[in-house]
């Protein structure tokens, strides 16, 4: 896939679209309380930041900037070894076809005047010094990176595909935009959806080790929606912090911020995934929707849309309210797959027997997996996903990649 984009100097060109930030703490540093500020003040002021935490290697922050497509890089070093890992980071990104992404930066009292004048000569952007009142912060950073991001026929790989996503969300507005059913050798996509706090990211996160382990050559996408601020428009986008597996060149991950959608995806959802089942580079794309209600259907399953997966997985905890809550939920008539998740919670067993009896109530054979996503290796998540593997046609293909001499 090839898009094409605006010269690297418009860069201070003003531009309508949220300004999105990638922001993180270097490898070895674990002080997150200054950064965490800064991310809140940004989305305050209607930026979206994609937060990666901390202890972050400079390969997974600008795999990171490529596939979110970000306008800057934002790192908070206050641990040393700012000099070596920022000029670290900015090889990455050259590496990766993205040095036009700028970095910048601030440290406390361990970035001194000499030490940005070095840096600034590697090619740092900015650094941002102690006592910078954060007004100044802010306003420093939307003068500076707000430009409009267009297309650029010289991109290719995951900056291609991150720019494409980038582009549709600007015309997410326009007609025409829509699911469609999934074509012979294209991406088979999994909807996951579920209340807030069941556990969603990591589940995605732990399935995803398990398509890396039985796929060595496959290629996996992710696309993880998080609510944008109704007053600000500005959204953290925080998903990356539990991704443990998913931080490999073979997983695709984008944030996407609903911009205002109330369905729990972004509008420019449809478009995304479409992107990703066309390009002939994933066998499995997770979209995962924002923490949805009891009447909520992201995913197309009721057909009053465009069924957007091919299959959904409902993911819910043991403290759902109790089993006339669970009458309400109209995704668990809907979903293919249904997930409690945290089963090492005291409650999990008469959770577990309230949602089986719903489910048995739907008369669709609709099984309970049980999981504790939190746990490394957890069996319940190995049967879910060869379920899922199964559903998606994922063990057929590993056989018959292990069947050639």
């Amino acid at each position: 896939m090839v898009v094409a984009s605006t010269p690297s100097g418009a860069r201070r060109r003003a531009q309508p679209a949220p300004l999105r930030l990638l922001t993180a703490v270097p490898v070895c540093d674990g002080h997150d309380s200054a950064v965490t500020t800064v991310n809140l003040e940004l989305a305050r002021h209607g930026a979206e930041v994609i937060y990666l935490g901390y202890h972050c290697a400079a390969s997974a922050i600008a795999r990171a900037a490529v596939q979110e497509d970000v306008h800057a890089v934002g790192l908070s070093s206050y641990n040393g070894g700012h000099r070596v890992f920022f000029r670290e980071v900015l090889a990455q990104l050259r590496a990766r076809g993205a040095s036009d992404i700028p970095v910048f930066g601030g440290g406390g009292g361990t970035i001194t005047a000499a030490d940005e004048r070095a840096m600034k000569r590697d090619g740092v952007d900015r650094i941002f010094f102690a006592g910078t009142p954060l007004d100044g912060i802010m306003a420093s950073i939307k003068a500076d990176y707000a430009r409009e991001l267009g297309k650029d026929a010289r991109m290719r790989g995951d900056r291609a595909l991150g720019r494409a996503i980038t582009l549709s969300e600007g015309a997410a507005r326009a007609p025409g935009v829509s699911g469609r059913a999934r074509a012979v050798g294209e991406a088979f996509v999994v909807g996951v959806a579920g209340p807030g706090g069941a556990g969603k990211s990591t589940l995605i996160d732990e399935l995803t080790s398990r398509f890396l382990r039985r796929r060595p050559e496959g290629r996996l996408a992710i696309l993880a929606n998080d609510p944008s601020h109704p007053d600000s428009g500005g959204a953290i986008l925080g998903d990356r912090v539990s991704a443990i597996y998913s931080q490999d060149d073979r997983v695709f991950f984008r944030s996407m911020a609903t911009r205002g959608s109330l369905t729990g995806l972004s509008a420019a959802a449809p478009a995304a995934i479409a992107s990703l089942r066309a390009c002939g580079e994933f066998d499995l794309v997770f979209v995962e929707s924002v923490g949805i209600g009891q009447e909520s259907d992201p995913f197309g399953v009721f057909g009053r849309g465009p069924r957007l997966a091919d299959a959904v997985l409902f993911v819910l905890s043991p403290h759902y309210g109790g089993r006339m809550q669970l009458q309400k939920i109209a995704m668990l008539n809907g979903a293919d797959l249904v997930a409690l998740n945290k089963c090492d919670d005291p409650v999990a067993r008469t959770a577990s027997a309230e949602i089986a009896a719903r489910l048995a109530s739907n008369g669709k054979d609709q099984p309970l997996h049980a999981t504790v996503a939190a746990r490394h290796h957890d069996p319940g998540v190995d049967r879910l996903y060869a379920a899922m593997a199964q559903m998606a046609g994922l063990e057929r293909l590993a056989s018959l990649a292990g069947s050639h001499p």
